[in-house]
């Protein structure tokens, strides 16, 4: 089994559970596992039948279904599994039926044992799921982790106003929190009471009644630089006290991603870095293992990061590793520590045994060797030809210039550099990119060389081949496009550029907000 440390996982966790990781090595664990919260309530307790995975959850497609790997995943835990967790689920059987809901139950249940496993005496986990299955997901906390080991229902309470009809507004979300034992660290968080109005770097500034202000300072080095005479009322120094009140269970001072929010990167169930800094901060030191089994676009992962925890996280898509490993790198830049990327492929044998596997798997991959973002999620719809782009500054305008790529795993001709000509018209695409697992004939070749180049107005005298042809062999070779990067690509919605936490810093630091 491989050490602890930062590693970035492409697979099946529940694989990558039982393979790589070790027993008792992981101090916090954080999931918020996919559900189809928005489908009709009824639709997830309506039987299924049929062969198709349950695993493979390809991009944001998060319903589960039962068929025969639900199957054979129940009678694994029920058979394997300790008495407590196989009566449980039995039950369970007996009363919802086999139909989405028991899928979803089982398939967490032969998980959440893993991570049981994995947790250290002094660890602590931290299940987000949605209101329609947190009731059924605390049975299953309590018969694997122990009734005794329940710490909190925390009550995530966000900002988000729409239109409803027959039932009350949806606001929050829950937070199931466990421990591994009595043994299990926890740092006790705080919050601002009510009249506490404005969050400073020293500390914060109260507001009296009479529009006096009285300043609490909790850095009276710092205020010794910033505060001038006359600009409160009154100052009150309580150097190394804890400001606000012990935090409760309902969090209500953290608001969705929204759409004007700076760290929002496109993933629909993107949760906010404010969160997750809570979670860690609470349950977990420096230096401390923080896992996310269902990393997505990796919030945890980045929060652990600027923290100085050590992290590893696991998806079962190529397309959100991409993003999570865009999103580390716009973040921390230089000052991001070393990780190690595992399950994907590292050559041309195993390249050709994804595509085998899962040929939408393999075309997000090769998206990512050239940094293209998915066009469409052909199995909702038509193929339009165009399977990603590429965004490009090449001028002053703000205006960006396009890509399109095409990815191939099957036998390629001629004609389809052809095909790939005329979506660039189509698209008003500067560039087209063709990648291929085999490699291409000459004819193919001669095809792409007759489109010429593509000049930038601002740079006269840079060209650029208008059709590229890039096997997969090539990428693994170091080799890229061929296009203008004088100024930042902007494919992916940048994450903002974070500040890792200082080690010796023993304080928490203010953030300004009304």
């Amino acid at each position: 089994m491989t050490t602890a440390s930062n590693r970035l996982y492409f697979g099946d966790n529940l694989d990558i559970l039982r393979e790589r990781v070790a027993d008792e090595s992981v101090d916090l664990i954080y999931l918020d596992p996919p559900f189809n919260s928005n489908a009709t309530y009824n639709l997830l307790f309506r039987e299924k039948s049929g062969a198709q995975s349950a695993t493979q959850i390809m991009a944001f497609d998060d319903i589960w279904q039962w068929g025969l790997e639900s199957e054979s995943a129940y009678h694994d835990v029920v058979t394997n599994g300790s008495k407590a967790l196989a009566d449980l689920l039995q039950a369970m059987r007996s009363f919802l039926g086999p139909n989405d809901m028991m899928a979803y139950l089982t398939m967490m249940a032969q998980r959440m044992a893993e991570l049981q496993r994995v947790l250290k005496p002094s660890g602590s986990i931290y299940l987000h799921c949605d209101p329609t299955a947190s009731h059924y997901l605390k049975l299953l906390m309590d018969a694997i982790f122990g009734r005794a080991n329940f710490r909190n229902e925390i009550v995530w309470h966000y900002g988000k106003w729409s239109n409803v009809a027959g039932y009350f507004q949806r606001n929050h979300d829950i937070i199931l929190f466990y421990v591994k034992s009595d043994r299990a660290k926890f740092n006790k968080q705080y919050s601002l009471s009510p009249d506490k109005k404005r969050k400073l770097e020293i500390g914060y500034q109260v507001n009296r009644p009479g529009g006096r202000k009285q300043l609490i300072v909790y850095d009276r080095k710092k205020a010794s630089k910033k505060i001038k005479e006359g600009d409160y009322d009154k100052i009150v120094y309580r150097d190394n006290e804890n400001p606000g009140m012990p935090m409760h269970d309902t969090w209500h001072d953290i608001n969705i991603i929204n759409s004007q929010a700076k760290e929002r990167l496109g993933y629909p169930t993107q949760k906010p870095e404010a969160l997750l800094e809570r979670i860690i901060n609470a349950s977990s030191n420096e230096g401390d293992v923080v896992l996310d089994p269902f990393c997505g676009c990796g919030t945890a992962i980045a929060a652990a990061e600027r923290l100085n925890r050590r992290w590893m996280g696991i998806d079962v898509t190529h397309l959100a590793i991409t993003l999570i490993r865009h999103r580390l790198h716009d973040s921390f830049g230089e000052d991001l520590k070393p990780y190690h990327m595992l399950g994907d492929p590292k050559d041309l044998l195993s390249a050709e045994s994804l595509a085998l596997h899962d040929r939408y798997q393999f075309e997000w991959w090769a998206l990512g060797l050239v940094d293209a973002k998915p066009a469409q999620d052909k199995r909702k719809g038509a193929d339009s030809g165009i399977d990603g782009y590429i965004n490009f500054f090449d001028d002053n305008s703000g205006k960006a210039k396009r890509i399109i790529v095409q990815v191939k795993s099957g036998n390629v001709q001629r004609g389809q550099i052809a095909t790939l000509k005329g979506d660039m018209e189509r698209e008003k695409a500067e560039i087209g990119l063709f990648v291929t697992l085999k490699p291409p004939t000459g004819p193919m070749r001669t095809e792409a060389a007759a489109a010429g180049f593509y000049e930038p107005s601002h740079f006269l005298g840079h060209t650029f081949p208008r059709v590229q042809i890039l096997t997969i062999e090539e990428l693994l070779s170091g080799a890229q496009a061929h296009y203008p990067r004088f100024a930042p690509q902007a494919t992916f919605r940048q994450a903002p550029r974070r500040l890792r936490q200082q080690r010796e810093q023993t304080r928490m630091i203010w953030e300004l907000y009304t």
